[in-house]
């Protein structure tokens, strides 16, 4: 069994754009992120439940040590956070991925990457 990083990217022009979310709301979107991700621990194939990234108070350093505000401000998607999951392939991964509330979301989309062992050239 391999594992996979799935990496949440949302549109930030989209999220500024569909305004404040109510309480019923976002209890809806936890609801749908609880039920996708409890479907695949209960598969045993949820290696790390991941984090959610913030965007307040981040920086990028590039080459030079020049330090911006924010994730990547030169374009408009950004990581939203990520969960490392078991799969018995790449195929399988997308599959898992499919169910991914994110992708309910305008401009959402997941990224599958495999994790590679510090031995392996990928």
């Amino acid at each position: 069994m391999k594992e996979f990083a799935l990496i949440f990217r949302i549109d930030g022009n989209a999220v500024a754009s569909a305004g404040e979310v109510t309480p019923a709301q976002m209890q809806e979107r936890m609801t749908y992120w609880t039920n996708w991700m409890g479907g695949i621990a209960a598969r045993d194939r949820l290696s790390s439940s991941g984090h959610r990234l913030g965007i307040r108070e981040s920086k990028t350093i590039a080459s030079g040590n020049v330090v911006t505000d924010g994730p990547y401000t030169e374009v408009k998607e950004f990581i939203n956070g990520y969960v490392i999951i078991k799969a018995q392939s790449v195929d399988e991964a997308v599959e898992m991925a499919k169910g991914c509330p994110i992708l309910f979301a305008e401009g959402g989309k997941v990224e599958v990457r495999p994790l590679v062992a510090p031995d392996d050239n990928n």
